[in-house]
């Protein structure tokens, strides 16, 4: 017997923060994750209304509980920065991510990926993006109607809904934001915020000294006014004397 779901009985529902799966198998898979969820959120930074997130379990449809899956990262337009244990789609002006990312690990391959392109499928994510970080891998599925369809040239590949590029080197994979600055670790950002920090203080130093040299040539100007002055003060003098004595200082040689 079907049970049928009243208004009651779905409000009782509890929909957990966690399911019990870890957010990575390995320090590689975690490190894409965090780099590609906190670029996302640093691209999207001004924007109010996108929502990134990092392994956060999307419930699509109210009443149910075990329809859900958690991106390794996801981001959604049209939705309010801030904390949330769960997206509850229904909560959510009933807007979908519309980008979502995985990356593999060994306990995550080929069927399991599946279920969740089919998952991804039904529920309307726009796109899809997988990256194999050991075999540095790339596929991508864009969304063509009711389907999403394998894009078939990923390397340099522009996402359309986020701006961002794709580039596939030999040993790794590059992603560029919309103005060219390439995604970096937290680690990296960290050496770049410090030599930022050392060219600030560089660029202060080199505008003080250009301060100082202009106050010494100041310094120099008011001397130079000063002895011109006392020059001139001089030769004034000189000539009351002239004055004084008789002789008339434009016919004496």
């Amino acid at each position: 017997m079907v049970q049928q779901l009243t208004a009651e009985t779905v409000s009782k529902i509890i929909y957990p923060d966690c399911d019990g799966e870890p957010m990575s198998d390995n320090t590689k898979q975690f490190r894409w994750i965090v780099t590609i969820k906190e670029n996302l959120e640093i691209l999207f930074a001004n924007n109010s209304d996108v929502f990134v997130a990092g392994d956060l379990l999307w419930y699509p449809i109210e009443g149910n509980n075990k329809i859900r899956l958690a991106p390794d990262a996801m981001v959604i337009f049209g939705r309010p920065k801030g904390d949330r244990g769960s997206y509850r789609q229904w909560e959510e002006d009933n807007i979908s991510p519309q980008v979502v990312f995985e990356i593999l690990s060994p306990g995550n391959r080929a069927g399991k990926m599946m279920d969740k392109l089919l998952f991804y499928q039904r529920y309307g994510v726009q796109e899809y993006y997988i990256y194999d970080p050991d075999d540095i891998e790339l596929v991508g599925s864009i969304r063509s109607g009711d389907w999403l369809e394998s894009i078939p040239e990923m390397n340099g590949w522009v996402s359309p809904l986020l701006g961002i590029r794709f580039q596939l080197t030999e040993n790794d994979l590059e992603i560029y934001r919309p103005d060219g600055r390439k995604f970096l670790s937290s680690v990296e950002l960290d050496r770049l915020r410090e030599q930022e920090c050392q060219r600030a203080e560089q660029e202060c130093q080199r505008a003080e000294q250009e301060h100082q040299r202009a106050e010494q040539e100041h310094q120099r100007a008011e001397e130079a006014i000063a002895q011109l002055e006392q020059e001139r003060q001089r030769y004034q003098a000189l000539l009351e004397q002239i004055k004084l004595s008789g002789i008339d200082p434009e016919t004496s040689s």
